[in-house]
């Protein structure tokens, strides 16, 4: 089976204390402390997309992810990474900009390109017939996660989100339990845990 792995928004400005959407969440020490080790031993390597949050960003007010900044990095570690990395600025992927993740530059408004995040994907992780399998792990499984797993499904992949690899930005477990087993996610996405991927893997 070929299976892909995409992280979604696994950046500090989540991840870690100094951000501004930082919230206790375990899935943070279950990818940097079990799943990244993981991939290094088994040489394999991740797509990632990352978000630029700046201002502005017509009806959302949130103003974060500054490239350039600590808070904008990512937590996937380079050498597990497959290049290039896709940026986006709202909460689907297909949302970019003038001058996307450029630091110093200044941002344009979001516009989507869905031509431009299909390339990209089927570069990176392959046409939807040539995958099996896409295994999704980041930050939040409420927003960015289930929005990016809905485009995913609707470009034809088979998407499954890793249950110990994400968490909600709430980082309330009830909560992540309920959306991960019930509608309206489960029209797009499967849960699966880290048992079942690894068997699967093997």
């Amino acid at each position: 089976m070929k299976i892909k792995i995409i992280s979604v928004d696994f950046q500090k400005e989540f991840s870690n204390k100094i951000g501004k959407h930082y919230r206790p969440r375990p899935s943070v020490k279950f990818i940097k402390e079990i799943l990244v080790p993981f991939l290094r031993q088994n040489k394999i390597k991740i797509a990632e997309i990352i978000s630029d949050y700046r201002q502005p960003r017509p009806r959302d007010i949130d103003d974060s992810c500054y490239p350039g900044t600590e808070q904008y990095q990512s937590e996937i570690p380079e050498d597990i990474k497959l290049k290039p990395i896709w940026i986006k600025c709202m909460n689907y992927p297909i949302w970019t900009r003038k001058n996307i993740g450029k630091q110093n530059k200044k941002a344009g408004i979001p516009y989507q390109n869905p031509k431009l995040f299909i390339k990209w994907l089927h570069k990176i992780i392959g046409k939807p017939k040539e995958v099996d399998l896409v295994i999704m792990i980041g930050l939040t499984l409420d927003c960015c996660i289930f929005s990016t797993a809905q485009e995913l499904n609707w470009q034809g992949y088979n998407i499954a989100i890793l249950k110990e690899g994400t968490d909600t930005y709430s980082g309330d477990k009830k909560e992540k339990e309920i959306i991960l087993n019930n509608y309206p996610l489960s029209n797009w996405a499967k849960p699966i845990n880290w048992k079942e991927l690894k068997e699967t893997m093997n």
